[in-house]
């Protein structure tokens, strides 16, 4: 091995090295997006309850003040599970002013009607969805058409589904619920309100994915994580073959050559000197 054979040594080595690290970042595995461009509250919301069910998700940064939450490709079961178990994201209701925006469009009485019907049903259900224990709110109201003079009039009607967690007793509550429905909606009359309380399953533990493993702070899944040692070690022993091969190059090569231009140079300023002692 020659010296002017080092350079070649040198981008093998680096190939090798790039190459340990891109194995090293593909064993611990990349992220997927779970949610994007949501608003922060909501976003924190959705990460306290990964976390709390020990998966790794982190917080991203968006535009426009959104955010949006990631977790590890090798949990993505697991964290759509825990979202399913904990109604979220929660759904977005709309409100009187997003649903009677002006748009300079003339709506018939017809058109008007529905709107607010539907404006009612889901300012009642966003209400509703903000009981703890709530995953889902749904309220379908019923208003009568206005009649002729002197027929009587078909009362108004409201039906309230509620889907909450298990464990959560919610129908101590149901006397509550039926007062704020109740006087929401005019011309509703107590007994007219009917209220449906279901409760969610319980969350499969076993069908979970597998907890991490950390390996030097770095959260992989069990199985990648005996590759990731094995990698990390891998990587070790070539950094010590380069730095044990840096040193034997270095007396192989450049030592012997620096002691020959050093022998060199003394002869130079021998001969220097004897020329000048001549003269």
């Amino acid at each position: 091995m020659s010296l002017h054979r080092a350079p070649s040594f040198w981008r093998r080595a680096l190939h090798g090295l790039v190459l340990s690290l891109s194995l090293l970042l593909l064993a611990c595995g990349g992220r997927v997006d779970l949610m994007g461009a949501v608003p922060e509250d909501e976003a924190n919301e959705v990460l306290a309850v990964l976390l709390k069910a020990e998966v790794n998700a982190v917080k991203t940064p968006g535009k426009d003040g959104l955010v949006g939450v990631q977790v590890s490709s090798q949990q993505v079961g697991q964290a759509l599970q825990v979202l399913r178990d904990n109604g979220l994201p929660r759904e977005r209701y709309a409100g009187m002013g997003q649903v009677f925006k002006k748009e300079g469009l003339i709506s018939s009485p017809l058109e008007e009607r529905a709107r607010y019907v539907y404006a009612l049903s889901q300012e009642l259900s966003g209400t509703l969805s903000k009981i703890d224990g709530v995953l889902y709110a749904r309220v379908h109201v019923v208003l009568p058409e206005r009649g002729v003079a002197g027929e009587p009039g078909v009362p108004s009607t409201a039906a309230v589904f509620i889907k909450h967690q298990e464990g959560r007793d919610l129908e101590l509550l149901q006397p509550q619920i039926r007062r704020l429905v109740t006087n929401s909606i005019p011309g509703l009359s107590p007994e007219r309100v009917s209220i449906v309380f279901v409760s969610a399953p319980a969350a499969e533990e076993a069908a979970a994915s597998p907890p991490l493993a950390h390996v030097m702070g770095i959260g992989v899944s069990a199985d990648a994580a005996a590759r990731l040692q094995a990698l990390l070690w891998g990587l070790v022993i070539a950094l010590l073959l380069a730095l044990g091969a840096a040193g034997w190059l270095t007396w192989r090569f450049a030592l012997p050559a620096w002691k020959d231009g050093k022998k060199a140079a003394g002869g130079l300023q021998t001969a220097q000197g004897a020329q000048h002692g001549t003269a």
